[in-house]
């Protein structure tokens, strides 16, 4: 075939019909056939792994346990609600893959789970945790951003859309896979009774998310943004797709409080009043909690498994700087040893970071904010502040670097 009247083989079209064609030892092809053949691959491969084991890494729940401690330091608490809910869901994915070959009529249904701790806490670091452990997909998405369809905002497709491309728009994969809604407390309906108006950040959004935490089959663009009717969609089926969602809750003491109160009546009132920890009463959340918070209750009804995670101590803050395996001492030391220094913090010095971050009330996050401002100067003018490839951190050095940014004056009340 001469080079003027070349076309595909395909489709026949010549090669000024079309925009690209590519040429092989005895043929040719166009860009829309190509495009054509993925599909078809794309499908084919689905169709015939579609009974297949789910490929994931499943580990025990005492395993799971066992490697979050590497990371998270305390909450056992949540490590083992959580890791109890992984590996049912997907043991519950395995039996689903099976059932066709069984006569087993048994319907084993998911639970999503919710987190409520203070901020800081370790909640999205479990979440991510755990999905790097399996090798599965994993997002984070965030409820702030999400409004009712039609609203300046971001639709709840939107998170799976997120989904997709981490999951390298590998449908199957992304079907496992695990979203971590951040601040879902911050969607809560506005007051206790049904709004008589649009609430299109808080109930709305709520009523938008059902259908995707029970499990249905939805239509999402596949760059995320807004739907609309001339774009090309993908169809995700949620109901394998764990949900774990978390928030602060703030306030949601006072609901508790105000409950086991109610509750406290007659001649057990004083035993029950010793038995109860004020201090930390985040441990004795319950689902009624979250519907007086804000939740509508088809919400609450999607996520059955509630665990809490504990404030933070000053010996659990002092764990997390040095012990996990990305400890923040750790990772500072690895940034000065890039640069050929040797990092050298006193012990004095870690204390006085963990007093300082119980001022402020940031959990871990505000470890590092504080680690920052100490590190700041040292890291802006390395030269000046390293003798002899040696950083040495001292309690002075530390609270002469925190006074210049008046920290003492940030304190929470």
């Amino acid at each position: 075939m001469t080079k003027e009247n070349r076309k595909c083989s395909f489709c026949g079209r010549s090669e000024e019909n079309v925009d690209i064609l590519i040429s092989g030892t005895s043929a040719h092809i166009c860009e829309r056939c190509i495009e054509q053949a993925q599909l078809i691959v794309k499908e084919e491969k689905q169709a015939k792994g579609k009974h297949k084991l789910p490929s994931f890494k499943l580990l025990k729940p005492a395993e799971i346990k066992e490697h979050l401690d590497k990371y998270v330091i305390g909450q056992d608490e949540a490590k083992k609600v959580l890791a109890v809910a992984v590996y049912n869901h997907y043991k519950r994915i395995a039996y689903l893959s099976k059932k066709d070959e069984s006569k087993d009529d048994v319907e084993l249904e998911k639970s999503n789970i919710v987190l409520v701790g203070e901020t800081g806490t370790g909640k999205t670091l479990l979440a991510r945790t755990i999905a790097r452990m399996l090798q599965v997909p994993f997002c984070i998405a965030d409820a702030t951003v999400l409004t009712e369809a039609g609203y300046v905002g971001e639709d709840v497709e939107s998170i799976l859309a997120r989904l997709l491309q981490v999951a390298d728009y590998d449908v199957a994969a992304a079907e496992r896979g695990i979203i971590f809604i951040d601040e879902v407390d911050k969607i809560a309906r506005k007051s206790d009774n049904p709004s008589l108006t649009r609430d299109v950040s808080g109930e709305g959004v709520q009523q938008a998310l059902l259908k995707i935490l029970e499990g249905a089959s939805v239509n999402v663009p596949p760059q995320g943004g807004r739907k609309h009717p001339e774009q090309k969609m993908i169809q995700i089926n949620t109901q394998n797709i764990l949900f774990i969602c978390g928030g602060a809750f703030d306030g949601i003491e006072k609901k508790i409080s105000s409950r086991m109160q109610t509750n406290l009546i007659g001649y057990g009132l004083n035993k029950k009043e010793d038995e109860v920890d004020r201090d930390n009463l985040l441990q004795y959340v319950a689902p009624q909690d979250l519907r007086s918070y804000g939740l509508i209750p088809e919400l609450v009804g999607r996520l059955p498994v509630l665990t809490y995670l504990d404030p933070l101590a000053k010996d659990t803050l002092r764990q997390i700087l040095t012990e996990p395996h990305n400890s923040l001492i750790k990772q500072y030391t690895k940034l000065f040893e890039m640069d050929d220094v040797k990092l050298i913090i006193e012990d004095e010095v870690l204390d006085y970071i963990v007093e300082k971050a119980v001022e402020c009330k940031l959990g871990a996050r505000g470890l590092r904010s504080i680690c920052e401002i100490i590190m700041r100067d040292a890291m802006f003018d390395l030269h000046s502040y390293a003798k002899n490839n040696e950083l040495h951190i001292d309690l002075e050095y530390a609270k002469n670097q925190l006074d210049k940014t008046n920290f003492s004056r940030l304190k929470v009340a």
